[in-house]
């Protein structure tokens, strides 16, 4: 048992290793990489423009059902007016980062890792290789830069129409005037929560991108299968791997930054 739980650990680190270089390759692969400017701006498209959707919805739900929660407990207490100020924090600093990572993943995050595996697959990296192009300038720089970008913006579009959500939930189907929340909102949310929320966004959209990126680059390597079953096996590997990294990056940056 212990043997196994050093390989474990031993192929863990392993594994943290290759996406480091792999990471790093990649940026550093920026200056060289060639129409640079129109590949980030289709990785905008589909990391961001794409998913837009899918974060207002989710959003807006999660704004109900914080106003509607928040609006019962805190009615116990007498302090129905802080409603705008547990919402307000509440999406800000843990639940509109985390939540809108989770979607991007698993929209375009899948997608990213599928088709990489696919281009795998079919070898159209191996010739990009022989062309003399850089795979990790041409494949996965753009994708990273597009997530400095995508993340961050929905991350926002997430925190306020989670803020309306509430307004929605407080005010028009509850007795919260809409005032008190609005009043109560601004209050509450200061420029050190903004900045916790984007460091959160920016972090999250880094990690995301590279993982999903690096399972779908070396799909059929990582999981032992190949054709159809590795591309796969890969995507649902980079969901899985960047759901857990993004709780555990979420209670790490939290931890340093209260």
């Amino acid at each position: 048992m212990l043997q196994s739980v050093g390989q474990n650990v031993l192929a863990a680190i392993g594994e943290l290793g290759d996406l480091t270089r792999f990471t790093t390759k990649s940026f550093v692969a920026i200056p060289a990489t060639p129409r640079l400017g129109r590949r980030v701006v289709r990785a905008i498209f589909e990391q961001g423009v794409r998913c837009v959707p899918v974060i207002l919805i989710v959003g807006l739900f999660t704004g109900l059902v914080l106003g509607l929660q928040g609006y019962y407990v805190l009615a116990r207490f007498g302090s129905e007016s802080l409603l705008g100020t547990l919402v307000s924090l509440t999406l800000t600093r843990e639940l509109a980062p985390v939540l809108a990572a989770l979607m991007i993943v698993g929209q375009a995050g899948s997608a990213l890792a599928a088709e990489l595996g696919i281009q795998r697959n079919s070898e159209q990296i191996d010739a990009l290789e022989t062309m003399g192009v850089d795979p990790h300038g041409y494949l996965i720089a753009p994708r990273l830069l597009s997530a400095l970008l995508v993340y961050p913006v929905l991350t926002s579009f997430f925190t306020l129409i989670g803020l309306v959500g509430g307004w929605l939930s407080g005010s028009l189907l509850l007795a919260l005037d809409g005032n008190v929340y609005w009043s109560a909102v601004f209050r509450a949310v200061d420029p050190v929560d903004v900045r916790e929320c984007l460091v959160k966004a920016l972090v999250f959209g880094v990690l995301t991108t590279a993982i999903c990126a690096h399972n779908g680059f070396y799909a059929n390597r990582r999981s032992g299968a190949t054709g159809a079953r590795a591309v796969s096996a890969s995507t649902t590997r980079a969901v899985v791997y960047s759901s857990i990294v993004v709780l555990a990056a979420d209670y790490v940056i939290t931890s340093l930054l209260v």
